[in-house]
């Protein structure tokens, strides 16, 4: 039986902008060497499997691969996931049963656009990182310490996975990015991150990415919700949460640009990621 693999582009209403995913929706039938198998040879960075569920009731399992290792979540992959799912059997919450843990989504069109979505994490946390931490990203990255940006501390910040936070003291630093590929693998893996969470502040309200993502076997995230959602938590954290969302640009760099909305609350350690998503094919 042939698998049918769905490709979207998340976080954007332009096929030639976000990040790209894989998406199945009936993955049922597959063990974990064959849905490795597949994300390998889509080649982006996740895929996801919807491995089981009740239509009946929107509750879904769901599981997601990137071209070298499973992965507890991934937010892009669940936004195409479930615009994927509104397409097919209309707009309206759904429920992913993921490694992570619950992640209710919620899906919406106007009926002249793509439609989006919008994902509650599960709880997030942030703490300090370590001068170890610290110094052994700085030297992968080829950083120095003193082009971050003083303002936003180094965290460690969960938001689904762990994310490394790294504030650039401005544009210019965060726009050249040259990393070690075997540092940084070794590092993250050492330490048990998913990405480098790269951010530069532009205002209280609008922030831009970059997501190194080499333990997945891909150089950088075009668009990362679990890292958005990890950095709600860590500007949670930090007393930093504004009045109104936040907005993630991301992907810029790229040639892929996207735009995350993180919707965070000072008294509750879940946070909400909206963006739409659109098939590519």
């Amino acid at each position: 039986m042939t698998t049918e693999i769905l490709r979207y582009a998340a976080f954007t209403a332009d096929p030639a902008g976000g990040n790209l995913a894989g998406v199945v929706l009936d993955a049922s039938a597959l063990d974990d060497a064959a849905m490795l198998a597949i994300a390998a040879d889509v080649g982006y960075s996740e895929t996801a499997f919807v491995t089981g569920g009740d239509p009946a009731t929107r509750r879904y399992r769901l599981r997601y691969f990137s071209p070298r290792v499973e992965v507890a979540f991934c937010g892009h992959a669940t936004v195409a996931t479930a615009v994927a799912l509104a397409e097919r059997t209309g707009p309206g919450d759904l429920t992913f049963d993921t490694p992570a843990g619950e992640i209710v989504t919620a899906t919406s069109t106007d009926g002249t656009g793509p439609a989006r979505a919008t994902m509650t994490s599960v709880p997030t946390r942030s703490r300090p990182a370590t001068d170890d931490e610290l110094a052994d990203t700085l030297r992968a990255l080829r950083w120095p310490a003193a082009d971050l940006d003083p303002a936003l501390p180094p965290h460690v910040a969960y938001g689904g996975n762990e994310h490394l936070v790294l504030a650039a003291a401005d544009r210019a630093r965060l726009a050249d990015l040259a990393y070690d590929v075997d540092g940084l693998t070794d590092v993250m893996t050492r330490y048990g991150w998913t990405t480098v969470h790269l951010v530069w502040r532009e205002t209280d309200e609008v922030y831009h990415a970059r997501d190194p993502f080499p333990v997945g076997g891909v150089v950088e995230d075009a668009a990362t919700g679990a890292a958005a959602a990890a950095f709600g938590g860590y500007l949670r954290t930090l007393g930093l949460v504004p009045a109104g969302p936040v907005t993630i640009r991301q992907g810029e760099d790229m040639g892929r640009p996207s735009e995350l909305v993180v919707h965070a609350d000072p008294t509750d350690p879940r946070v909400r990621v909206t963006g739409a998503a659109v098939p590519t094919a």
